[in-house]
């Protein structure tokens, strides 16, 4: 393929603008069209991104003008959808979960590979400055063995921010920011093998930004603890209750000599630190400055995979194993028992910036 890649949103919504205002800044991606459910959302979206607007989805899919793309639906549309695009001859990027259950993403992942089409997936985080910082300061012996990892989302209460937070419940904050760390530790540290987790809702009465009252049924939080296959612990908290303001907060890896910890498990701009055991932290310099939030960074990188013929980093593959964990630990929270993770996945490399040091 020669560039740039030409890209399509599916969904207009929350996100969606943030998305397209970096697509249509990158020299590997070009914003063809877009499609939402909402005919009125995606006629302003279109002109305010300078694309054009897809009746429906078949239309989009009918495009021989659009190699790449975007699924930006709601979490319970995402398999249906990318299976759609893959069918037709798309190359997909989809927001997180790939899918709601493993065997979905299992089976989305088997179908990009009979299709001949890239399948990437949220969440890119892993790939910004800080994450990567941290990864190569773990991998060049800063804290010595990683044996131990913390990690806390305290996503706080949806309906304060958020226009449509039901979506949001329905799927609890696991599945919807849980990803983030999990995708973080799975990419430095390999496949998960066994959970164990407890899960509860804390707070089931809310109320929207416009006053309507609604209930939350599923847990909006759950507390975990995975072991990984390189037989690193990891213990994750997630919740829609506690705000940014916990003190609790990103990740922490401790190791034999001590211990790292990233601040914040999404943001590329996030404070990093090492502390030798017993010490105090010390900020480390990131490997190389950072400009922020941005949201197309995993579909420029699987632009430029497809433009280079090399294999993209946030990969269908690891999306599904993410997946079988988060279903791994809804199990364990209905039945009470810890719970086997069988798949795998091949580990993303470094970013070619922090592979050898600062640029």
């Amino acid at each position: 393929m020669s560039g740039p890649v030409r890209v399509a949103i599916v969904g207009c919504g929350n996100i969606a603008g943030p998305y397209a205002a970096t697509i249509t800044t990158f020299p590997e991606t070009t914003l063809v069209g877009v499609v939402d459910v909402d005919a009125a959302r995606a006629e302003a979206f279109a002109a305010e991104h300078a694309c054009q607007v897809y009746p429906t989805l078949d239309a989009l899919l009918a495009d021989d003008g659009v190699d790449l793309v975007v699924n930006l639906t709601i979490h319970y549309a995402h398999e249906a959808v990318t299976r759609r695009c893959l069918e037709a001859g798309k190359h997909v990027y989809s927001e997180k979960p790939l899918a709601m259950t493993f065997e979905q993403g299992h089976a989305l992942v088997e179908l990009a590979e009979r299709c001949g089409r890239r399948l990437g997936c949220s969440p890119f985080a892993f790939m910004g400055e800080a994450p990567q910082t941290a990864w190569k300061a773990i991998r060049d012996g800063a804290i010595g063995q990683v044996r131990l990892v913390y990690a806390d989302v305290n996503h706080g209460r949806i309906e304060t921010w958020h226009p449509a937070p039901a979506p949001f419940y329905q799927v609890g904050p696991l599945f919807d920011v849980g990803v983030y760390p999990l995708a973080l530790v799975t990419a430095m540290f390999g496949p998960a093998r066994r959970v164990s987790a407890y899960g509860r809702v804390l707070h089931a009465e809310r109320v929207t930004k416009d006053g309507s009252p609604f209930t939350v049924e599923a847990p909006d939080c759950v507390i975990a603890s995975l072991e990984l296959e390189t037989g690193v612990l990891v213990r994750l908290t997630t919740n829609f209750y506690v705000g940014k303001q916990g003190r609790q907060v990103g990740v922490e890896f401790h190791g034999d000599t001590g211990s790292l910890h990233l601040s914040d498990w999404q943001r590329p701009d996030a404070e990093v630190a090492v502390a030798p055991y017993g010490g105090t932290y010390e900020p480390v310099a990131l490997l190389r400055p950072s400009s922020g939030m941005t949201w197309g960074l995993g579909v420029r990188e699987l632009a430029q995979a497809l433009l280079e013929q090399r294999p993209h980093r946030a990969s269908g593959e690891h999306a599904a194993h993410v997946v079988e964990i988060l279903a791994a630990i809804d199990r364990s929270v209905r039945e009470g028992c810890a719970t086997d993770v069988r798949s795998t996945f091949s580990p993303p490399a470094p970013m070619p910036w922090a592979a050898g040091g600062p640029t």
